[in-house]
């Protein structure tokens, strides 16, 4: 060997063996052992980092669930007319109503000698069946809208 610079050039280029070890060899082992690093964090950290977020997502729900106010509990709302202020309302023949003789919930006609139920305010007749059906789940006229308020319900006002 000429020079140093000649021995280090072989050395890295794997001619020389060093103490006894030949240098091919062992980097083989090193880039094997270095990629085998590799893969392992590669497959390792992105299941340690899931299952890290997976135990703070169940964590916090736990929290949540355990901690979390009780809703309060709404008492029921009455919905719907009972049978006692359907009696109150007027009912007529179909040849006595003022706004028409369709009944807008069946869409059928009223005939003359059929009763009726008309809704005060607004006037609008419906069959009896029909309208008792309707105005005993929403205090509502069918046709436009208008709420039925405790003020049709007083005897006084409203004669049957």
């Amino acid at each position: 060997m000429k020079d140093w610079s000649e021995f280090q050039l072989l050395r890295a280029m794997g001619l020389i063996s060093v103490l006894g070890f030949d240098v091919v060899m062992v980097q083989e082992k090193l880039a094997i052992t270095s990629m085998l690093l590799s893969i392992f964090l590669a497959l390792f950290l992105p299941c340690a980092g899931m299952s890290a977020v997976f135990v703070v997502y169940i964590c916090l729900l736990w929290y949540a669930a355990s901690h979390a106010p009780p809703e309060p509990v709404k008492p029921a709302a009455k919905k719907g007319l009972s049978p006692a202020e359907l009696e109150k309302l007027p009912k007529v023949t179909g040849d006595k109503l003022v706004l028409g003789n369709e009944c807008a919930v069946c869409l059928d006609e009223i005939e003359g000698d059929e009763l009726a139920r008309m809704v005060p305010g607004c006037n609008h007749g419906f069959h009896l069946q029909c309208a008792d059906t309707w105005l005993s789940k929403q205090p509502v006229c069918p046709v436009c809208r208008s709420k039925l308020g405790p003020e049709f319900f007083d005897s006084s006002q409203n004669p049957s």
